[in-house]
Protein backbone atom coordinates (compact mmCIF):
# COMPACT_ATOMS: atom_id res chain seq x y z
CA UNK A 1 0.00 0.00 0.00
CA UNK A 2 1.28 3.44 -0.63
CA UNK A 3 2.10 5.46 2.13
CA UNK A 4 0.12 8.72 2.81
CA UNK A 5 2.23 12.14 2.26
CA UNK A 6 3.81 13.45 5.24
CA UNK A 7 1.51 15.51 7.41
CA UNK A 8 2.63 19.31 7.63
CA UNK A 9 1.93 22.41 6.26
CA UNK A 10 1.46 23.73 2.38
CA UNK A 11 1.47 27.13 1.33
CA UNK A 12 -0.43 28.28 -1.68
CA UNK A 13 -0.32 31.26 -3.54
CA UNK A 14 -4.43 31.29 -4.05
CA UNK A 15 -5.12 32.95 -7.59
CA UNK A 16 -8.06 35.54 -8.26
CA UNK A 17 -10.95 33.59 -9.55
CA UNK A 18 -10.65 30.68 -7.46
CA UNK A 19 -12.32 29.69 -3.97
CA UNK A 20 -10.41 28.73 -0.90
CA UNK A 21 -12.00 25.45 -0.79
CA UNK A 22 -10.73 25.02 -4.51
CA UNK A 23 -7.06 25.19 -3.45
CA UNK A 24 -7.83 22.65 -0.86
CA UNK A 25 -9.98 20.32 -3.69
CA UNK A 26 -6.75 20.42 -5.54
CA UNK A 27 -4.34 19.70 -2.86
CA UNK A 28 -6.07 16.72 -1.81
CA UNK A 29 -6.98 15.64 -5.28
CA UNK A 30 -3.08 16.39 -6.05
CA UNK A 31 -1.78 14.06 -2.78
CA UNK A 32 -4.42 11.87 -2.69
CA UNK A 33 -5.55 12.33 0.97
CA UNK A 34 -8.82 13.62 2.59
CA UNK A 35 -7.43 15.36 5.45
CA UNK A 36 -6.59 18.64 4.16
CA UNK A 37 -7.89 21.86 5.14
CA UNK A 38 -7.18 25.81 4.96
CA UNK A 39 -6.63 28.38 7.35
CA UNK A 40 -7.75 31.62 6.82
CA UNK A 41 -10.31 32.15 3.67
CA UNK A 42 -9.54 34.71 0.89
CA UNK A 43 -12.66 35.91 -1.27
CA UNK A 44 -12.94 34.55 -4.60
CA UNK A 45 -10.78 37.82 -6.22
CA UNK A 46 -8.24 37.87 -3.69
CA UNK A 47 -4.46 36.34 -4.10
CA UNK A 48 -1.80 35.37 -1.98
CA UNK A 49 -1.00 32.92 0.74
CA UNK A 50 -3.20 30.49 1.91
CA UNK A 51 -1.86 28.09 4.31
CA UNK A 52 -3.63 24.59 3.47
CA UNK A 53 -3.19 22.14 6.51
CA UNK A 54 -2.58 18.24 5.39
CA UNK A 55 -3.03 14.95 7.62
CA UNK A 56 -2.56 15.90 11.01
CA UNK A 57 -2.00 19.47 10.85
CA UNK A 58 -5.19 20.03 10.44
CA UNK A 59 -5.69 20.21 14.24
CA UNK A 60 -3.35 23.19 14.14
CA UNK A 61 -6.07 25.10 12.03
CA UNK A 62 -7.64 27.31 14.91
CA UNK A 63 -4.06 28.66 15.84
CA UNK A 64 -3.08 29.45 12.40
CA UNK A 65 -6.10 31.59 11.92
CA UNK A 66 -4.82 33.24 15.20
CA UNK A 67 -2.03 34.34 13.60
CA UNK A 68 -1.62 38.03 12.48
CA UNK A 69 -1.91 38.27 8.67
CA UNK A 70 -0.29 41.04 6.65
CA UNK A 71 -1.90 42.54 3.03
CA UNK A 72 -1.09 44.48 -0.05
CA UNK A 73 -4.69 46.42 -1.21
CA UNK A 74 -4.67 48.84 -4.50
CA UNK A 75 -7.87 50.83 -3.93
CA UNK A 76 -9.88 52.70 -5.87
CA UNK A 77 -11.34 56.38 -4.43
CA UNK A 78 -14.70 58.10 -5.61
CA UNK A 79 -16.73 54.81 -5.87
CA UNK A 80 -18.82 52.68 -3.33
CA UNK A 81 -19.97 49.07 -4.58
CA UNK A 82 -22.06 46.73 -2.56
CA UNK A 83 -19.44 44.70 -1.97
CA UNK A 84 -16.70 46.70 -1.25
CA UNK A 85 -14.64 45.64 -3.86
CA UNK A 86 -14.95 46.20 -7.89
CA UNK A 87 -16.55 43.01 -8.55
CA UNK A 88 -19.80 44.74 -7.17
CA UNK A 89 -22.49 46.52 -7.98
CA UNK A 90 -21.89 50.15 -7.96
CA UNK A 91 -23.52 52.38 -5.27
CA UNK A 92 -22.58 55.41 -5.69
CA UNK A 93 -19.69 57.55 -7.60
CA UNK A 94 -17.83 60.92 -6.59
CA UNK A 95 -15.55 63.14 -8.23
CA UNK A 96 -11.96 62.71 -6.07
CA UNK A 97 -10.30 65.80 -5.12
CA UNK A 98 -6.98 65.85 -5.18
CA UNK A 99 -6.22 64.76 -2.05
CA UNK A 100 -2.40 64.54 -0.35
CA UNK A 101 -0.37 62.00 0.68
CA UNK A 102 -0.24 63.67 4.21
CA UNK A 103 -4.08 63.22 3.97
CA UNK A 104 -4.19 59.83 3.81
CA UNK A 105 -1.82 58.83 5.86
CA UNK A 106 -3.62 60.82 8.60
CA UNK A 107 -6.80 59.27 8.03
CA UNK A 108 -5.59 55.38 7.80
CA UNK A 109 -3.77 56.61 11.21
CA UNK A 110 -7.49 56.61 13.17
CA UNK A 111 -7.99 52.65 11.54
CA UNK A 112 -4.39 51.70 13.13
CA UNK A 113 -5.47 49.85 17.41
CA UNK A 114 -8.34 48.24 18.42
CA UNK A 115 -10.86 49.24 16.40
CA UNK A 116 -14.82 48.32 15.55
CA UNK A 117 -15.93 46.93 12.19
CA UNK A 118 -19.01 46.04 10.63
CA UNK A 119 -18.83 42.91 8.95
CA UNK A 120 -19.90 43.47 5.03
CA UNK A 121 -22.95 41.58 3.41
CA UNK A 122 -20.20 39.69 1.56
CA UNK A 123 -19.30 37.80 3.45
CA UNK A 124 -19.03 34.19 5.11
CA UNK A 125 -20.61 34.88 8.36
CA UNK A 126 -23.69 32.96 9.10
CA UNK A 127 -27.24 34.56 9.82
CA UNK A 128 -29.52 31.85 11.00
CA UNK A 129 -28.44 29.27 9.63
CA UNK A 130 -27.52 31.29 6.34
CA UNK A 131 -24.47 33.14 4.87
CA UNK A 132 -24.48 36.68 5.04
CA UNK A 133 -23.63 36.13 0.97
CA UNK A 134 -26.09 33.94 0.25
CA UNK A 135 -28.86 36.93 1.60
CA UNK A 136 -27.06 39.37 0.18
CA UNK A 137 -27.04 37.50 -3.49
CA UNK A 138 -30.95 37.74 -3.00
CA UNK A 139 -31.05 41.47 -1.92
CA UNK A 140 -31.73 41.13 1.57
CA UNK A 141 -29.57 43.29 4.12
CA UNK A 142 -29.77 42.12 7.40
CA UNK A 143 -28.05 43.73 10.73
CA UNK A 144 -24.92 43.45 11.84
CA UNK A 145 -23.12 43.95 14.61
CA UNK A 146 -19.84 45.83 14.91
CA UNK A 147 -17.24 43.34 16.27
CA UNK A 148 -13.43 44.58 17.51
CA UNK A 149 -10.98 43.35 15.60
CA UNK A 150 -7.30 44.68 15.51
CA UNK A 151 -5.19 46.75 12.59
CA UNK A 152 -1.19 46.71 13.42
CA UNK A 153 -0.18 48.69 10.88
CA UNK A 154 -1.33 50.44 7.43
CA UNK A 155 1.48 52.02 5.45
CA UNK A 156 0.81 53.89 2.62
CA UNK A 157 2.84 52.62 -0.13
CA UNK A 158 1.79 55.10 -3.24
CA UNK A 159 -0.99 57.58 -3.86
CA UNK A 160 -2.11 58.26 -7.28
CA UNK A 161 -4.82 60.55 -8.32
CA UNK A 162 -7.98 58.06 -8.52
CA UNK A 163 -6.49 55.70 -5.06
CA UNK A 164 -3.33 54.26 -3.54
CA UNK A 165 -1.90 51.23 -2.53
CA UNK A 166 -1.65 50.58 1.29
CA UNK A 167 0.38 47.60 3.10
CA UNK A 168 -2.19 46.33 6.23
CA UNK A 169 -1.39 44.25 8.71
CA UNK A 170 -4.17 42.89 11.22
CA UNK A 171 -5.12 40.15 13.40
CA UNK A 172 -7.95 37.61 12.96
CA UNK A 173 -11.37 38.84 11.69
CA UNK A 174 -10.52 42.00 10.11
CA UNK A 175 -12.70 42.44 6.98
CA UNK A 176 -9.84 44.68 4.32
CA UNK A 177 -12.62 45.42 1.77
CA UNK A 178 -14.65 47.17 4.68
CA UNK A 179 -11.34 49.00 6.15
CA UNK A 180 -10.47 50.11 2.93
CA UNK A 181 -14.33 51.34 2.37
CA UNK A 182 -14.87 52.99 5.60
CA UNK A 183 -11.43 54.62 5.10
CA UNK A 184 -12.85 56.03 1.78
CA UNK A 185 -15.87 56.94 3.97
CA UNK A 186 -13.25 58.97 6.62
CA UNK A 187 -11.83 60.74 3.49
CA UNK A 188 -14.76 62.12 1.94
CA UNK A 189 -14.98 60.20 -1.27
CA UNK A 190 -16.14 56.64 -0.98
CA UNK A 191 -13.56 53.65 -1.88
CA UNK A 192 -12.98 49.92 -3.10
CA UNK A 193 -10.84 47.28 -3.33
CA UNK A 194 -9.53 47.07 -6.75
CA UNK A 195 -6.76 44.47 -6.28
CA UNK A 196 -6.24 42.62 -2.50
CA UNK A 197 -3.22 40.12 -2.25
CA UNK A 198 -2.18 38.41 1.19
CA UNK A 199 1.82 38.60 1.44
CA UNK A 200 1.78 36.89 4.74
CA UNK A 201 0.06 34.71 7.33
CA UNK A 202 2.12 34.68 10.54
CA UNK A 203 5.28 32.99 9.74
CA UNK A 204 4.05 31.91 6.42
CA UNK A 205 5.31 34.33 3.46
CA UNK A 206 4.03 34.96 -0.26
CA UNK A 207 7.73 33.70 -1.76
CA UNK A 208 7.54 30.34 -0.08
CA UNK A 209 4.64 29.87 -1.54
CA UNK A 210 3.60 27.44 -4.36
CA UNK A 211 1.86 28.67 -7.66
CA UNK A 212 -1.73 27.42 -9.10
CA UNK A 213 1.09 27.17 -12.17
CA UNK A 214 3.59 25.01 -10.54
CA UNK A 215 0.83 23.04 -8.49
CA UNK A 216 -0.54 21.67 -12.01
CA UNK A 217 3.43 20.23 -13.07
CA UNK A 218 4.48 18.81 -9.75
CA UNK A 219 4.41 14.94 -9.07
CA UNK A 220 2.56 14.03 -5.74
CA UNK A 221 6.30 13.47 -4.48
CA UNK A 222 7.63 16.64 -5.36
CA UNK A 223 4.37 18.90 -4.01
CA UNK A 224 4.87 17.23 -0.83
CA UNK A 225 8.25 17.86 -0.94
CA UNK A 226 6.93 21.38 -0.36
CA UNK A 227 5.09 20.46 3.25
CA UNK A 228 6.59 22.07 6.26
CA UNK A 229 6.83 20.38 9.53
CA UNK A 230 3.46 20.31 11.69
CA UNK A 231 5.70 22.69 14.17
CA UNK A 232 6.16 25.15 11.36
CA UNK A 233 2.50 26.87 12.24
CA UNK A 234 3.20 27.66 15.58
CA UNK A 235 7.21 28.64 15.37
CA UNK A 236 6.66 31.65 17.62
CA UNK A 237 5.63 29.66 20.58
CA UNK A 238 7.75 28.51 23.52
CA UNK A 239 9.04 24.83 23.11
CA UNK A 240 8.51 21.88 25.65
CA UNK A 241 10.42 19.29 25.05
CA UNK A 242 9.42 15.83 27.48
CA UNK A 243 11.25 12.79 28.35
CA UNK A 244 10.17 9.52 26.93
CA UNK A 245 7.98 8.51 29.84
CA UNK A 246 6.60 12.05 30.36
CA UNK A 247 5.67 12.25 26.30
CA UNK A 248 3.89 9.00 26.48
CA UNK A 249 2.11 10.25 29.24
CA UNK A 250 0.88 13.27 27.22
CA UNK A 251 0.06 10.90 24.34
CA UNK A 252 -2.82 9.76 26.32
CA UNK A 253 -4.11 12.69 27.08
CA UNK A 254 -2.87 12.88 31.12
CA UNK A 255 -1.33 16.19 32.57
CA UNK A 256 2.56 16.19 33.12
CA UNK A 257 4.31 17.96 35.69
CA UNK A 258 7.97 19.62 35.40
CA UNK A 259 7.11 22.00 32.50
CA UNK A 260 9.23 25.68 32.53
CA UNK A 261 7.34 28.45 34.76
CA UNK A 262 5.74 30.20 31.54
CA UNK A 263 2.51 29.45 31.56
CA UNK A 264 -0.08 29.28 28.58
CA UNK A 265 0.07 27.76 25.50
CA UNK A 266 3.30 25.72 24.02
CA UNK A 267 4.31 23.35 21.11
CA UNK A 268 5.07 19.97 22.97
CA UNK A 269 8.07 18.25 21.72
CA UNK A 270 9.15 14.22 22.45
CA UNK A 271 13.07 13.85 22.70
CA UNK A 272 13.48 13.36 18.75
CA UNK A 273 12.26 17.11 18.30
CA UNK A 274 8.39 15.90 16.77
CA UNK A 275 5.74 17.99 17.47
CA UNK A 276 3.36 15.60 19.60
CA UNK A 277 1.02 18.34 20.55
CA UNK A 278 -0.45 21.66 21.72
CA UNK A 279 -0.02 21.82 25.84
CA UNK A 280 -1.61 24.32 28.00
CA UNK A 281 0.81 25.18 31.01
CA UNK A 282 -0.80 26.60 34.13
CA UNK A 283 0.58 28.46 37.06
CA UNK A 284 2.09 24.93 38.99
CA UNK A 285 4.13 23.94 36.24
CA UNK A 286 1.44 21.18 34.98
CA UNK A 287 1.33 20.50 31.58
CA UNK A 288 -2.19 19.59 30.01
CA UNK A 289 -2.78 18.27 26.71
CA UNK A 290 -4.56 20.44 24.59
CA UNK A 291 -4.36 18.91 20.61
CA UNK A 292 -2.31 15.57 20.27
CA UNK A 293 -0.85 14.70 17.02
CA UNK A 294 -0.44 11.68 16.34
CA UNK A 295 2.68 10.82 13.93
CA UNK A 296 2.23 9.95 10.60
CA UNK A 297 1.22 6.18 9.68
CA UNK A 298 3.43 4.67 6.99
CA UNK A 299 -0.22 1.96 6.20
CA UNK A 300 -2.18 5.26 6.19
CA UNK A 301 -4.80 4.95 3.42
CA UNK A 302 -4.15 7.38 -0.21
CA UNK A 303 -7.36 8.15 -2.20
CA UNK A 304 -7.30 6.22 -5.87
CA UNK A 305 -5.99 8.06 -8.34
Amino acid sequence: MIAAPRSGVLVMDKPAGVTSFDVVGRVRAHLGVRRVGHAGTLDPDATGVLPVLVGEATKLMPYIAEHDKEYRVVMRFGVRTDTQDMSGRVLSETAVPSLTFDAVVSAARAFVGRIRQTPPMYSALHHEGRRLYELARQGVEVERQAREVTVYSIDVEELRGDGATLRVVCGKGTYVRTLVADLGDALGVGAAVERLSRIRVGPFRLPDAVTWAELDRMSAAELEAHIGPPASALAAWPEIRLDTVRAGAFRHGQTVEGAPSTTGFARVHDTQGTLIGVGAVDSAGRLRPVRILHADRSDARVLPA
